[in-house]
């Protein structure tokens, strides 16, 4: 599987505007975590890295404290998922997960993304074939052996594992997120993961050049814009 992962373009804070958008994307996901898995992160691991990944952002306690408590409250607004799949420019293929309060409106605002860079977006299924959906964990380690190891002994079913530069990417399927992260943090104490999160990871990449390379950026750019998408996965080296 390599190191695709690492394709997906991140958003920066460097703007008031783009912390706001930063702020609120780990509100609405923190929310929707806790709200379906519990607000004690010593139960719900998947909550317990998110909000590590929120500080490491620099995200605000007070932001993810308000988040708790609108999950653990029952009120607040109420959220779902929403995933949409499609072509964008030179034969790219993207999935944009959403949290949205309304679907019509979400799906409008990528509907004219798509429609401004002649995209195409496609019916559920239409790319992610092409992609794993995959918990990835990358943490500092020496041994590979060691790391297959511990997951084997624990049952989990391991994608691969990779060691470089003294930094460990573990890679197992989404469904094996909390079973993984368990058998991890109780063979290596201590343990600090860089990366703890879950991906659509293409199963091939592809570069683009010139005009295409320039076209996708701004796509991928205008669809980290719309206020409800909350992640855009893609098949292009960057």
């Amino acid at each position: 599987m390599g190191r695709a992962y690492q394709n997906r373009k991140e958003s920066m804070a460097k703007t008031s505007d783009q912390k706001a958008k930063v702020y609120s994307k780990f509100s609405k996901e923190i929310y929707m975590c806790a709200k379906s898995g519990g607000a004690e992160t010593s139960g719900n691991l998947a909550l317990a890295g998110l909000i590590e990944r929120a500080k490491k952002e620099q995200v605000p306690a007070h932001v993810i404290e308000k988040a708790l408590d609108k999950a653990t409250g029952g009120g607040g607004e109420d959220f779902s998922v929403a995933r949409y799949e499609g072509y964008g420019p030179g034969s790219s293929m993207v999935i944009i997960d959403c949290l949205t309060d309304n679907p019509n409106r979400t799906f409008g605002d990528l509907r004219g993304v798509f429609n401004k860079a002649n995209a195409k977006i496609g019916t559920p299924g239409s790319v992610a074939h092409m992609f794993d959906h995959a918990a990835i964990f990358v943490f500092s380690a020496e041994d590979d052996e060691e790391i297959l190891e511990a997951l084997l002994m624990a049952d989990v079913d391991v994608t691969d594992v990779e060691v470089e530069d003294a930094k460990a990417t573990v890679f197992v399927p989404n469904t094996e997120y909390n079973k993984a992260k368990t058998a991890l943090m109780k063979a290596f104490e201590g343990i600090e993961f860089d990366v703890d999160e879950i991906q659509f990871v293409p199963n091939l990449t592809k570069k683009l050049e010139g005009e295409d390379l320039e076209n996708f950026e701004k796509f991928i750019a205008a669809l980290e814009n719309v206020d409800d998408v909350q992640n855009v996965y893609f098949d292009i080296e960057l």
